[in-house]
């Protein structure tokens, strides 16, 4: 017969998201940005991020356990590389930052409460891959929605 322990390897029992809470109720995140339907991108990705990595439902946030709110802040290009010739951008660094605030909306108690909560993603506008600025945000705004249901799990 073969015993296993876990003792001391890092393996728990204990759940990894608040397991007092069924539901999340997301409204569509506010855009202080300069950029047009980022905050549909964000919000859209950030449901399908917690329908799929947690043990939670999205509902309307009337009907709500919790409540998750946020505000996109800013989206800032920076230039990584540029052609020698002509100095065309090669790959541009697109960093969001958000302040959001998950609260138990039952009891008025913050879950998670974050300010400046930045993502840093790359895109390459030259050929040859010739990517459009939207596709870029859209994968700012989905790396951004991993990062903050990463946030929501306990201990964070």
């Amino acid at each position: 017969m073969i015993t296993l322990s876990l003792i001391g390897c890092g393996y728990s029992h204990t759940a990894m998201f608040p397991d007092d809470v069924a539901t999340v109720g997301v409204p569509i995140f506010d855009n202080r940005t300069p950029y047009r339907a980022v905050e549909f991108d964000l919000t859209e990705a950030l449901i399908k991020e917690i329908e799929l990595r947690t043990p939670y439902k999205v509902v309307h946030p009337s009907k709500a356990d919790t409540v998750l709110n946020g505000v996109i802040t800013t989206i800032h290009q920076r230039v990584l590389s540029q052609r020698k010739i002509g100095g065309i951008p090669e790959e541009i660094e697109i960093t969001m930052l958000v302040n959001f605030e998950w609260k138990d909306a039952r009891t008025g108690k913050v879950l998670r409460d974050r300010k400046g909560f930045p993502v840093a993603t790359r895109h390459v506008p030259a050929r040859p891959v010739s990517e459009p600025f939207e596709v870029a945000q859209f994968r700012a705004s989905e790396t951004m929605a991993q990062s903050i249901v990463d946030a929501m799990r306990k201990g964070w």
